[in-house]
């Protein structure tokens, strides 16, 4: 039923149960997986076991849609910013403290050329990864619906290259030409859209945290100059192509879910501080909806408050066709395993239309 709901909700048909997906409790909360499981896996498992014990999660968990982003900031090689890693999976394996920028004022960001640097792509080649990924997903998790995804759109890929410092320094010092360096990297990862295009893939996730949680990052006026415009054409062969772009964005986007809606995405997928009524509102029965669901309250709430917030969303989402729940951001290893059993619980118990 899992592929059956999470296709009917993307074409907004309305499956009698609201699906569900969630972002890395099945591969790196691992106490959480051997509850659900019994399978004894952790940091140390071989890479199949933990793929085995993460499919036996997602049947248990009952996953419609798996969230996967193909193209990360390894496409940069060396010549990207090591911004260090707090630690995140369990026992602090991903911990990085090697932090090291290659720019040494903003000069050097606005006048960086990432067709100079990194070169052209294979187009035949990018498609090739694409279709030869989506295909071991369906091999893997046949269940679900599997989407391919690019994490370096756009603010996310200049992310990566600069630092946050270097990229605000130039951004503030020089508006515009920073708006010139987003438009020649847009130019750059277009080869990117446009390869996805041509694979047989149909649905993509299109990621790029354009904002922070309190909100907007550079003045709206930058947004609509820069940002939208390159959205739209990011994604124009995928739409001539018919593919569904789920759109993905930490942080409060709602002074722009508009904006984003125009450049012809089909679905939004939005942390807790994303106004969830406006969205459903404006946009409900027009687009798929993902997510909302509080990690803090899995992390640290009592019981009551983990079913309040659980059907909050559901209060809102059961009238919108295309919505799915999910944790927002993630359910990360130090939350509570009895927490994390009780939110599963309390969805499949309100989960039914």
């Amino acid at each position: 039923m899992s592929h059956e709901d999470g296709w009917a909700a993307l074409n907004l048909e309305m499956p009698k149960r609201v699906p569900r997906t969630e972002f890395s409790a099945h591969d790196y909360h691992f106490e959480l997986v051997r509850a659900v499981t019994g399978i004894k896996v952790d940091v140390e498992s071989a890479d199949e076991d933990r793929i085995e014990a993460c499919q036996a999660f997602v049947r248990a968990w009952n996953y419609d849609l798996l969230f996967w982003t193909q193209i990360e900031a390894s496409e940069f090689g060396d010549m990207r910013t090591s911004m260090g890693h707090a630690a995140y999976a369990v026992e602090g394996v991903d911990y990085d403290d090697n932090i090291h920028c290659p720019f040494d004022d903003p000069s050097e960001v606005l006048a960086f050329d990432p067709w100079e640097v990194y070169g052209e792509r294979d187009k035949r080649e990018l498609t090739r990864r694409f279709q030869d990924f989506y295909r071991w997903q369906c091999a893997t998790f046949p269940t679900n619906v599997n989407p391919v995804g690019i994490y370096i759109s756009l603010i996310t890929g200049l992310t990566y290259i600069f630092g946050w410092e270097m990229m605000l320094l130039a951004a503030g010092m020089d508006p515009e030409g920073f708006g010139g360096l987003t438009n020649r990297y847009a130019s750059w990862i277009q080869q990117y859209y446009d390869a996805l295009a041509e694979a047989e893939v149909p649905v993509v996730w299109s990621h790029d945290d354009m904002v922070w949680t309190e909100g907007a990052i550079f003045h709206p006026d930058w947004y609509r100059k820069y940002v939208f415009p390159n959205y739209e054409k990011l994604w124009a062969p995928l739409i001539e192509s018919g593919t569904k772009i789920i759109y993905v964005c930490d942080g409060d986007y709602t002074k722009f879910i508009d904006d984003v809606a125009a450049c012809g995405m089909h679905g939004f997928w939005f942390e807790v501080f994303t106004d969830m009524e406006y969205i459903a509102e404006r946009y409900g029965q027009t687009h798929v909806m993902i997510g909302n669901v509080d990690t803090r309250v899995l992390l640290d709430g009592t019981r009551e408050q983990i079913r309040a917030e659980v059907e909050r969303c559901m209060a809102i989402g059961k009238q919108c066709p295309g919505y799915f729940i999910s944790v927002s951001n993630h359910i990360p290893p130090n939350t509570p395993v009895e927490n994390a059993l009780y939110y599963n619980e309390v969805y499949e118990e309100l989960c039914w239309r």
